[in-house]
Parts: C-alpha cells; sequence; structure tokens
C-alpha cells in the first residue's frame, strides 16, 4: 500500500511527568503545615504520571462494573465484579493513606498530606476515589459510636486493601460507603421511609429501599432508617459475624453520565442487620459528620479535575502549531490557558487550606473548625459548580482532538459535574452555607478573620469584601439571593488566599477579573496587561 501521509503537527502523549510537580499544590502543602508529606506525594505523582497509570484509569473506564445478582445455582449473592486495574488504582491509594489513615497519624498536617495525595492520585482515575473518600469520611461519624469504632477505625486506616465480602472482623483493611438518599426524598432524608426495628441482641432489622449507594461492594455502610425514636444512623456489614450475608440485595447499577469505574447502586434492607450510631432520633446530625468529610474530598476532586484538564490543555497547545506558530504562542490561546491556569490555582488553593482547617479543627482549633464550617459549604458550591465549564473550554483547547475518547478530555468532562451533585447539590450546598451563617455566627466571623488577612494588600479585593459585608446586612429575599451571596463568599476567599500566598501574576488576574470584574461571560476573556506567560509556566508538566 502506498504511503498516503505521514502524521505531523501532533503532540505527542503527556506521560513521564510528576503531577505533583505543581506550583500550587506544593505552595499550599508547605504553608498548611504538611511539606514533610513531599517525598511520598512525589513518589506518587511520578506514578500518576506515567503511561501505566494512564491504562489502568483507562481500562476501568472502558470495561465498568458488572452486578451479578446470583450464582449459576440461583443463589442470590449479590456481588459486584470490577475490572482487574480498579483494584490497582484502589490497592494504590489505600497504601498511599488516602483514606481513613489520617485518623491514626498523631504528625501535624496528616490531614492536609491525604488531601495533596488525593488531588494527585484521582488525576489518573476520579470513579475509585469514591469509596476512598467514604472510607476517609465515615471515621468521625462511627466515633458517635465508641465500641463500633473502637475495632472498625484501625481497619478502615489500614493501609491494605483487602478485597472480598468477607466478616470485617476477619479482614487487614476495610472500605466503607454511605447509604442516605432515598427515590421519594433525594436530599430531603427526613423523608426516609426505611425502617429499623429493634432486635433482642441489641442490633436492629432494617427494611427499606436506597436509591443511591455507591461502591456497593465496601465492607460496612453507615445508613439512615426511622426507629422508634425517630430518624437515626446504623452500621451495617455486607458480611455477618457468622460468615452469612447480611440481607442487602442489589437491584440494578445505575447507568450515569459519566463515574463509569465506580458501582452505583439501588439496594434493598430486607430485614438486615445494623447497630445504632450515636442518639436514636439524632441521625442526621450523625451522618452529617460524613457528608461534611466527603465534601472536603468534592472541591479537592474539583480542583484536581481543574488541574488535570489545565495541564492536558497546556500540553497540546505547545506542541499544536496553527497559522505559523504554536498554539501556546497565539494571543487568544494564551488568554485562554491563563483564565483556565488562574481557576485551577484558585480552586487548589482553596481546596488545599480547607484542608489544612480539617487538621487544626480535629486537634481542637475551635476557630478553624468554625470557618471550615462555612467555609466548607461555600467552596464545595463554587468549586464544583466550575468544574464543568473549565472541562469544556480546556477540551475545546484541543479542538477535534479533545472530542474523541483517546483524549481523555471527554472522561473529565463527563466527570466533572458528579461533585457537584454528589453529596448536595448547588442549592444544597448554598442553603447549607445560609444555614451556617445564622445558625452559627462565629462562623461569619471567622470567615471575615480569614478574608480580613488580606485587607489593605488588594484595592480590587478590598472593594470586593466590603460589598460582601454590605450585602449580609440585607436580610430581604437572602434565601432568593443565595447562590449570588455565596459566589461571592467564595470569590473573596479564593481572592484572600491568592493575594497572601498565590503567584503575583495569578493573584493580579484573579482580582482584575473576579472581583473587579475585567472579565468577560467565558474563559479566555482576561484583561490585557495580564502576564499569561508567568501563569501559564506554573501549568506545565514537569518531567520526573
Amino acid at each position: 500500500m502506498p504511503q498516503t501521509h505521514e502524521v505531523t503537527n501532533q503532540a505527542p502523549p503527556l506521560h513521564g511527568h510528576d503531577v505533583a510537580a505543581d506550583p500550587a499544590l506544593l505552595e499550599a502543602l508547605r504553608r498548611e503545615g504538611a511539606g514533610w508529606a513531599e517525598p511520598e506525594l512525589h513518589e506518587l505523582g511520578t506514578l500518576a504520571g506515567t503511561e501505566q497509570a494512564a491504562e489502568w484509569g483507562r481500562l476501568a473506564n472502558e470495561h465498568p462494573p458488572v452486578l451479578r445478582t446470583h450464582d449459576r445455582y440461583g443463589h442470590r449473592i449479590d456481588e459486584v465484579e470490577f475490572h482487574p486495574y480498579w483494584h490497582e488504582l484502589m490497592r494504590t491509594a489505600v497504601a498511599h493513606g488516602l483514606h481513613a489513615a489520617p485518623w491514626q497519624e498523631e504528625q501535624p498536617g496528616a490531614h492536609t498530606a491525604r488531601a495533596a495525595k488525593f488531588f494527585v492520585w484521582s488525576q489518573v482515575e476520579a470513579g475509585h476515589t469514591c469509596p476512598v473518600s467514604m472510607t476517609y469520611a465515615a471515621v468521625p461519624a462511627l466515633r458517635a459510636a465508641p465500641e463500633l469504632a473502637e475495632w472498625l477505625e484501625p481497619l478502615l486506616a489500614s493501609r491494605e486493601y483487602d478485597f472480598g465480602l468477607r466478616d470485617p472482623r476477619t479482614k487487614r483493611g476495610l472500605i466503607a460507603g454511605m447509604s442516605m438518599t432515598e427515590k421519594q426524598g433525594g436530599s430531603d432524608v427526613r423523608t426516609n421511609t426505611t425502617t429499623a426495628v429493634p432486635a433482642p441482641d441489641g442490633s436492629h432489622r432494617l427494611t427499606g429501599h436506597k436509591w443511591f449507594t455507591s461502591a456497593p461492594m465496601s465492607d460496612v455502610f453507615l445508613t439512615l432508617a426511622q426507629a422508634p425514636g425517630g430518624l437515626s444512623c446504623f452500621m451495617l456489614p455486607r458480611v455477618l459475624p457468622d460468615g452469612s450475608r447480611n440481607r442487602i440485595h442489589l437491584q440494578r447499577l445505575k447507568d450515569k453520565l459519566g463515574n463509569h469505574s465506580n458501582a452505583s447502586s439501588e439496594i434493598e434492607y430486607d430485614g438486615a442487620v445494623g447497630w445504632l450510631v450515636g442518639e436514636e432520633g439524632r441521625g442526621v446530625p450523625t451522618i452529617i459528620e460524613m457528608v461534611n468529610m466527603t465534601r472536603l474530598d468534592c472541591t479537592v476532586g474539583a480542583a484536581a479535575g481543574m488541574r488535570a484538564a489545565l495541564v492536558q490543555a497546556v500540553h497540546h497547545a505547545t506542541h499544536r502549531r496553527a497559522f505559523g506558530k504554536a498554539l501556546v504562542d497565539q494571543p487568544l490561546m494564551r488568554n485562554v490557558l491563563a483564565d483556565l491556569a488562574v481557576e485551577s490555582e484558585a480552586a487548589t488553593a482553596v481546596a488545599i487550606r480547607l484542608a489544612g482547617a480539617t487538621d487544626r479543627a480535629a486537634a481542637g482549633d475551635e476557630g478553624e473548625a468554625l470557618l471550615r464550617r462555612l467555609a466548607l459549604a461555600v467552596s464545595k458550591y463554587w468549586v464544583c459548580k466550575r468544574g464543568p465549564a473549565h472541562a469544556a473550554e480546556a477540551m475545546e483547547c484541543l479542538g477535534g482532538n479533545g472530542y474523541v475518547e483517546e483524549s481523555g478530555m471527554p472522561r473529565l468532562y463527563r466527570e466533572a459535574p458528579l461533585v457537584s451533585i454528589w453529596e448536595g447539590s448547588g442549592n444544597v450546598a448554598a442553603l447549607d452555607a445560609l444555614r451556617a451563617m445564622t445558625r452559627s455566627p462565629g462562623s461569619v466571623e471567622a470567615f471575615f478573620a480569614e478574608v480580613g488577612l488580606a485587607a489593605g494588600a488588594d484595592r480590587r479585593l478590598d472593594a470586593a469584601v466590603t460589598a460582601l459585608q454590605k450585602e449580609l446586612t440585607d436580610p430581604a429575599d437572602i434565601e432568593y439571593r443565595t447562590r449570588r451571596v455565596v459566589e461571592s463568599m467564595a470569590l473573596v476567599l479564593q481572592g484572600s488566599l491568592l493575594v497572601r500566598h498565590g503567584a503575583p501574576a495569578v493573584a493580579d488576574a484573579f482580582c482584575a477579573s473576579r472581583l473587579g470584574g475585567d472579565h468577560g461571560g467565558a474563559f479566555g476573556t482576561l484583561p490585557p496587561g495580564t502576564d499569561t506567560a508567568a501563569v501559564i509556566d506554573r501549568a506545565r508538566a514537569v518531567p520526573a
């Protein structure tokens, strides 16, 4: 066959780089007191940048989990089969402590180090981080039942990934899940209809239907059910102490927009055995401890997705030529790439700041706990909301090359909306911020104390803070205006962090565009005078 053409002007594969060589991430890691974790972070980042890791993520998504409700003889087994590479991803995450390990570590900055590793490794494949995140988040809630936490917590924090349905007490490590939503209620969990009937042995028997249960092959679950004393939280193992399967029946796996590697299921409790966690009738306050931790990971995960998309876009633009020069040297493309980079760095800064607040709150710092309560709801709303638009623009930087599955950009795009929906969609997160301000006034003081650390450093930031304070003094139609208020809060918090700690070019571009109003409705509308070279250089992949 005659040669018809040769391939030129295509970007080389993006492999062999250190995903952790991210200036915004490393700077935040150090200032939050976890610089000691850099060696392991770079080790993980080097693995994340390999062709092998990319194949793990690709194939885990192209071969999604399969539900097996019965064996060949008709016995109910309720098992889910995963691609072998899913287990490689999980094994790596657990070995590096991305799950509950920080709860068993006394070193200051453990939660920040864990968030940074979560940020790096989730860029390989986001779906498997769902059970990893839930395992991390389960511990604070389980501590409401000390007798359960005593034996469960060390296993949840173990760095051994031990897949398979067996009595949890016989395993080397455990994975935890959560099951709250029901089809009639969704986020309105108080409409829960699952019932929990006390048994003579002190356990309960649960009967009901759960509309969404992610990672159904986890070892233990926290769930909500109506007990005689009201809506309560329970721990359900998949396998009971006698080795029999708990009566948790998997009805189907959800066919989702993205997150294909992760099994999300619809389940039935048919007299399933569960143990009470916390006080009867206090189920929501108990399980909200788990929800808040997973909201932190939503924010970290959204920031990670932005970074992954940005690096791909800059890599492509660096190697692709059009109209006589590299795309990255075209003025309008530079505007787009720099704008994407500014958004990414702002997301990273606030995500790791919240991880630092988690460390200090866990150590007993009440001010940091109050800041985290409000700032987490604010940032979960805004950072996660920005993810889909960011992913779409980054994909467009690759043109048609980005629209094909082989580029990996469609997977990032499909994944981006999930974290904005998971653990409370936009309205729920925004209203939770309003609830925090109403019920914990100290959280507002803590928020403005944090933002105020940058007072006088940038007039645009100062003006935005003043306008926000004025808006918060007006109670009229506050619920109707909540999204606008929370967006403003997120922007001044990000602006404060960037002005105090960020690269000057990034901070200036953020304040001019996001706070000063010198910006259009789309990415790529930064004002003239932006130092795009300095901003883009921070987004280049660094060889391992």
